[in-house]
């Protein structure tokens, strides 16, 4: 199945649709498994508009990026069913995330030391580290 198909058969006028749609629609054409992402589910978000009653759909990422503020309790979280898993006698190698993450840690950058000075970026960088 394609949008080109979808298209041919009215199901999917893909200009019409919003572009977080048409990502999901995507997702859907890629993951469409018969089990996990069915056709019926690729007709739903292809006909989507913004009267029908809301239902659920099957939404399968190829990757998840997390901020530090949602990803640093994930971490945690994983770090904590990793302990579990050993209390109970398993593999803490088996907890992992089902799709790839990644984690961006953000944080201000201050200069303290001006670029007058020869070694300026060396001693920023140590007050950075200090700091953070």
């Amino acid at each position: 199945m394609s949008i080109k198909e979808l298209e041919s058969q009215g199901l999917c006028h893909l200009n019409e649709l919003p572009f977080t749609i048409r990502i999901l629609l995507e997702s859907a054409l890629r993951k469409c498994d018969g089990f996990l992402v069915t056709k019926d589910d690729v007709r739903r978000i292809a006909s989507w508009s913004p009267t029908m009653n809301p239902e659920e759909i099957p939404f399968n990422p190829s990757r998840v990026i997390l901020q530090d503020f949602t990803g640093v309790p994930a971490v945690v979280d994983i770090a904590a069913l990793r302990d579990a898993m050993v209390e109970l006698g398993g593999d803490p190698e088996k907890v992992n995330p089902q799709v790839p993450v990644d984690l961006v840690i953000d944080h201000s950058v201050q200069v303290d030391i001006s670029g007058l000075f020869p070694d300026a970026r060396e001693r920023n960088l140590e007050i950075e580290y200090k700091r953070n």
